[in-house]
């Protein structure tokens, strides 16, 4: 038996392998009845009926705390730091800790989201830049950098979050105040070109919100124009091009804010098609040392959360044995 069974139940971390399309919290969602159902976690006079058993309230109350260490867009897949009963107290280290990114850019179109979730809110020339531009560009967003949060973004001003400025048109009382971020490393892994299946979204601003996010901006910035400069000499039909950056970044960095600036910087506009988290701290997709700890695929526990499967000689499932395999035990009161 598995020397991590001696003492339980047990309190710790683990990561997850979170694909594109559910949020951050319905993969908690997913995650609690489980949790809540095994003695790994849950003392044997708590422990609640399987999966599958009883239909959980939306607000049920389980026996042992579960959280998430940095959420992750629906669009985004990747690393999720998860922490169970006296491991959600260590979840908080995973907020500032270095994390690596994969992003596919979009070049020729912004979107109000910076990411292909949103609609278009401008569309620029992009024929124009090449594999060389881009990677002598990509200088001025390493090391210590200012970054400016998206207007379209939650965080507030004055009580009130920024989006609601840009869709109502009204003037932003102060400059978005800029963050300081350290970009450790950023490079161009791969280059696309036309050949891809990535297109803008088909969601369009109107000129009235064009206007409702130029008024938004006036006062604070000069000669904001928030219109589309369409590329004069691409084909009807013809593909922008896209390509891949790799970066360590430290906690706070807005991925989609480096690719929409960097649009900028290219004399064109850029938006975000893919996002993968692949280290936050020492949880990676795949390992480089002994001191990496690989996450769990999804499809553990979405099927688990189905099925809890066949139980093994020592009592185990498969989704059980899965997390035995990825703890990190947290100890202490």
């Amino acid at each position: 038996m598995p020397k991590i069974l001696s003492g339980l139940p047990l309190s710790g971390l683990f990561g997850v392998a979170k694909p594109s399309g559910p949020t951050s919290m319905s993969v908690l969602e997913t995650l609690k009845p489980l949790v809540a159902s095994t003695k790994l976690f849950v003392e044997a006079s708590k422990l609640k009926q399987g999966p599958g058993k009883t239909k959980k309230a939306k607000h049920t109350k389980y026996a042992v705390k579960i959280g998430q260490g940095g959420t992750l867009d629906p669009l985004a897949d990747g690393v999720l730091v998860v922490g169970v009963g006296k491991g959600t107290k260590k979840l908080g280290d995973f907020l500032d800790c270095v994390k690596e990114y994969r992003t596919t850019c979009l070049l020729g179109c912004e979107t109000d989201s910076y990411d292909s979730e949103g609609a278009q809110v401008r569309v620029a020339p992009w024929r124009h830049v090449t594999r060389e531009q881009v990677q002598k560009a990509l200088d001025e967003f390493r090391g210590e950098i200012m970054q400016a949060p998206p207007i379209f973004s939650a965080l507030k001003m004055d009580g009130k979050p920024l989006y609601e400025y840009a869709r109502s048109g009204t003037p932003l009382p102060r400059p978005i105040e800029k963050r300081k971020v350290t970009v450790h490393s950023l490079e161009l892994v791969d280059w696309k070109g036309s050949d891809h299946s990535f297109r803008w979204p088909e969601k369009k601003f109107t000129d009235e919100q064009k206007k409702a996010v130029e008024k938004a901006l006036q006062g604070v910035e000069e000669n904001v124009a928030v219109q589309d400069e369409p590329e004069a000499s691409a084909s009807p039909g013809e593909v922008p091009t896209a390509f891949i950056l790799s970066m360590k970044v430290t906690g706070g960095t807005y991925v989609r804010s480096i690719v929409h600036d960097l649009g900028h910087a290219l004399g064109s506009a850029a938006h975000v098609v893919t996002l993968t988290r692949t280290r936050q701290g020492r949880f990676v997709l795949e390992a480089e040392d002994e001191t990496d700890r690989p996450c769990i695929p999804w499809e553990v526990f979405r099927e688990a959360a189905d099925d809890p499967g066949e139980i093994d000689s020592d009592g185990w499932t498969k989704w059980e044995r899965a997390v035995m395999d990825h703890l990190e035990i947290v100890e202490g009161k």
